[in-house]
């Protein structure tokens, strides 16, 4: 098994005065507060000063008056997620738990992620972009066939999301999909176990996989449901484990990606792995995948929040 360097800071004042900014504007509000109550505990219980904030703008106020010292950053999504909050706080010189500007934008852009994977021999699920103008969305499935997924290209916690089975309940997923942005993202259907890779400074996470008796893993199988089913160990042989891994590490640098995250994949029948998307933040809630996957590390739930709270270094 990965394991975890030493802690690089043992006393909590190194950290100096933390903002946890939660919640914002976008579809993952909820995702975000919930966690984010979760993490304040932690940091509560370890002793780190902090203050919460809901969504960026108070942040930077206290910012502006010299009150915090870096950001443990748990906004999910467009304002959070995508390279806004990181650029900011770059200009402000504060550190900030995570992936940069760049990765943090490219990551939360899936059309130009696949495209990345694809030019590095990374396989994704064959896909089409929709922009606004674009309406001849009957040719993905004159392309990849039925049943298709439609997805939101800048969105996380499944929003948006629609698997499709016939044509006639195209264009309602679409328009579902287009609430959350002006481009939509058609994918073919791979069959297969869906995993997750958590990442944090470099060391891959033991694979989670899921089982759902939703369609698919959905925003209800995620948050709400007590059927959705973890497994972690997750049922594979430690070498293939191992390969899996490595590949999910690979997937996740490839895009720039630092600090902390997740990375979705799909393995078919034959044992071929698609992947989905990068998380830079991923969720912090009782049902979410990195602390499950922590856990199996033998790393607690206080001891993952340091662990990523050290990640602003």
């Amino acid at each position: 098994m990965n394991r975890l360097a030493p802690c690089r800071i043992n006393d909590p004042e190194q950290f100096g005065r933390v903002g946890l900014v939660i919640g914002g504007e976008s579809a993952e509000r909820e995702v975000s507060l919930t966690g984010g109550r979760a993490v304040g505990a932690a940091l509560e219980r370890q002793g780190i000063e902090f203050s919460v904030f809901d969504g960026p703008m108070p942040l930077f106020d206290a910012i502006r008056r010299g009150q915090i010292d870096r950001v443990f950053n748990l906004l999910h999504g467009p304002g959070g997620e995508d390279g806004s909050l990181q650029g900011a706080l770059q200009l402000m010189h504060i550190p900030v738990t995570g992936a940069d500007l760049a990765s943090s934008a490219l990551t939360m852009d899936k059309v130009r992620s696949k495209w990345i994977w694809e030019r590095n021999g990374i396989a994704t699920p064959p896909f089409e972009c929709f922009g606004p103008e674009d309406q001849a969305h009957e040719r993905a499935i004159e392309k990849f066939g039925l049943p298709l997924f439609v997805k939101p290209t800048s969105l996380g916690s499944s929003i948006g999301i629609s698997r499709v089975s016939q044509a006639s309940g195209l264009q309602v997923a679409v328009e579902l999909a287009r609430r959350y942005g002006d481009h939509v993202i058609i994918e073919a259907e791979i069959v297969g176990s869906e995993y997750f890779s958590g990442v944090i400074d470099r060391v891959t996470m033991p694979l989670i996989r899921v089982e759902t008796p939703n369609e698919f893993y959905d925003y209800e199988a995620k948050y709400e449901s007590d059927e959705t089913r973890y497994f972690c160990p997750c049922g594979l042989d430690a070498d293939r484990e191992s390969e899996l891994q490595a590949l999910s590490l690979e997937a996740f640098e490839i895009l720039g990606a630092s600090g902390w995250g997740r990375v979705d994949f799909l393995m078919d029948a034959e044992g071929k792995p698609w992947f989905l998307e990068v998380n830079t933040t991923p969720g912090m809630t009782g049902h979410s995948l990195v602390p499950q996957a922590a856990a199996e590390m033998g790393v607690g739930f206080d001891e993952l929040v340091w662990r990523i709270l050290e990640t602003s270094l």
